[in-house]
């Protein structure tokens, strides 16, 4: 069982890559907020829940990363879906850098 400090410090780096995880997830094709929580659960240690996807999701389409068109559900009503914008594929693309830079250094740190 992790003590305190590492369940904090392993929070924290949730919370810090979590919207470079979701515009991974948004790479390839369009996908409505349950379905992103869903997939990130998936992951095991990158879920998050509803409320802190969701304003994520928010901030990201208010930022111009991400743009929101409605899909008809199978069941219920139409479902809004998120997509990466062309600003949100530069941002990944950065981000997605910025994050190899990060893994490169640990690597050469712990050698």
């Amino acid at each position: 069982m992790a003590t305190p400090e590492i369940s904090d410090w392993s929070s924290q780096l949730r919370r810090g890559v979590l919207e470079l995880c979701i515009l991974q997830v948004l790479r390839d094709e369009p996908s409505y907020g349950y379905e992103i929580v869903t997939t990130l659960d998936a992951l095991g240690p990158l879920a998050a829940g509803e409320n802190t996807v969701y304003p994520l999701l928010r901030r990201l389409k208010a930022d111009g990363v991400l743009e929101t068109f409605l899909r008809e559900s199978p069941s219920g009503p139409p479902r809004q879906y998120y997509r990466l914008t062309d600003q949100g594929r530069r941002k990944l693309t950065d981000l997605a850098n910025e994050w190899e830079a990060v893994v490169r250094a640990m690597g050469q740190s712990v050698n």
